[in-house]
């Protein structure tokens, strides 16, 4: 691991699939469902119960199959990014290398965007699952740490943005990322990775969940210019400075070459 002192702030983003064997044995136990069926009697009953929404498994049915995840610097230029576990992508690995980097990591804010309505309470209850320990998060004595809202450790740019719930977004990162002229959701969206996860292709979900880290992080620095931490002409320097970053990378990391096709310039003037 890069020494402690190199990364200021942890961006992430998952990617998750239901466990229908779980659902199975919580939901219907001595009914012998596969795993399959169990799991499209549950998303049955949650369209009954929500006939206005898409079925969505709740996290706790949930395992994350990528944990994409960048460092960046306290200057916040971006350090790294990768996902965990490349290229085995084998769920108990990358979230013991997740929850190791959090520890290792000592002095770094974690930066989300809805990490807490999801990301953690996935990565909290896959910890729980595979027996992994993350003393500085889940016993952290500051009691304005990770796990309080409103706290510097653990910065959602979705509660941020919405005044802490106040407010739905709709369109979501997605929507953030194309105002600033970044990629956005392109071929494949969240509602294919079930679909993208049964047919063997984890890698291609870990290139969109890549893809997700760093439109978080060039939201993350815009979020930084309201706050006052940046000004908009050193945001736009960064924003440069990435995108040559990310070329430089790019032939190493194909992903980075696909986001760079999609990567556009900021143009702030509504209705064009």
């Amino acid at each position: 691991m890069a020494p402690r002192s190199d990364t200021a702030f942890i961006v992430f983003d998952t990617e998750s699939v239901p466990d229908g064997a779980l659902i199975s044995r919580v939901l219907y136990p001595g009914e012998a469902l596969s795993p399959a069926a169990a799991l499209s009697r549950f998303e049955e009953e949650i369209a009954a119960d929500q006939p206005e929404r898409k079925p969505f498994i709740p996290v706790s049915f949930q395992v994350p199959v990528a944990i994409g995840v960048a460092r960046v610097g306290s200057d916040y230029r971006l350090r790294d990014v990768a996902c965990l576990d490349a290229p085995r992508f084998e769920p108990q690995e990358m979230v013991k290398l997740f929850w190791r980097g959090v520890e290792h990591y000592s002095e770094a804010s974690l930066v989300t965007f809805n990490g807490r309505g999801f990301d953690l309470p996935l990565l909290t209850l896959a910890a729980f699952r595979f027996g992994v320990s993350s003393p500085r998060y889940f016993n952290d004595p500051d009691r304005f740490g990770f796990r309080y809202r409103f706290g510097t450790k653990h910065l959602d740019l979705l509660d941020w943005l919405t005044e802490y719930g106040a407010c739905r977004m709709k369109g979501g990162l997605n929507l953030l990322a194309k105002m600033l002229g970044k990629p956005g959701k392109m071929e494949t969206k969240g509602d294919q990775v079930a679909k993208l996860h049964a047919h063997g292709k984890v890698e291609e979900i870990n290139d969109y969940c890549l893809h997700d880290v760093l439109d978080t992080y060039f939201v993350f620095l815009r979020t930084l210019v309201l706050m006052g931490s940046l000004d908009l002409e050193a945001e736009q320097r960064l924003v440069a400075e990435t995108r040559s970053w990310l070329e430089e990378r790019a032939a190493g990391q194909p992903a980075l070459g696909r986001y760079l096709e999609g990567f556009g310039s900021w143009n702030p003037a509504p209705f064009v």
